[in-house]
């Protein structure tokens, strides 16, 4: 089934990761944080924080040859769609690494929606019932769906199960994931995409 937000190219038209970054850079250097109620501010520390991870990422990950191989393989042309936020600490550590696999090979056009703008479209990709981000959606130009992603690698996800199950609370969890993410430097990532593309390839 194609779904009608495809139909109405709303993936096609979504942000640019150059786009998105333009936006988040204003959002983070042009808000005066002297207007900000308590919980705004919060948000806009967390969103500073956030575009500093997402710099690092960028300047530091380049793609490893074997996940290049895999994506050089790609000979149709496919949109992947980011459904995020520029808040959202998960995606500050994913993104960055989804934005450069992508870049690899031109037949990927690689668009973000935002999250809070567009429910509908989030309300058909929940995980275990919640609107985690980054969620990554694959299609061909048809809008047939190729593969899902995310909204964090299966080990960290495991690690917060496990975490949760010892009663670690939200911002040490929290922590301890960011810890997790700036030690794996993608790894994660790119095995799983090893994993997706090889399989679609043979589908």
């Amino acid at each position: 089934m194609v779904h009608q937000f495809f139909k109405d190219k709303r993936p096609h038209n979504g942000l640019t990761y150059k786009e998105y970054t333009e936006k988040f850079y204003n959002q983070v250097n042009n808000t005066n944080s002297d207007n900000l109620n308590e919980k705004e501010k919060d948000l806009f520390e967390y969103k500073k924080l956030n575009f500093q991870r997402t710099q690092r990422i960028e300047k530091s990950y380049e793609v490893s040859e074997e996940l290049k191989s895999e994506i050089e393989n790609i000979k149709e042309k496919q949109i992947w769609m980011v459904i995020t936020e520029s808040w959202c600490g998960d995606s500050a550590q994913n993104l960055p690494y989804l934005v450069k696999i992508a870049s690899i090979n031109s037949k990927i056009d690689l668009r973000i929606i935002l999250r809070d703008s567009n429910p509908d479209i989030m309300d058909l990709y929940l995980t275990n019932g919640t609107r985690s981000i980054p969620k990554l959606v694959a299609f061909d130009l048809e809008g047939n769906e190729l593969f899902t992603w995310g909204p964090r690698p299966k080990a960290a996800q495991e690690l917060i199960n496990q975490w949760k199950s010892e009663g670690i609370v939200k911002p040490e969890l929290y922590e301890k994931l960011h810890l997790w993410y700036g030690r794996n430097r993608g790894k994660e990532i790119e095995a799983e995409f090893i994993e997706i593309l090889s399989k679609v390839e043979q589908e």
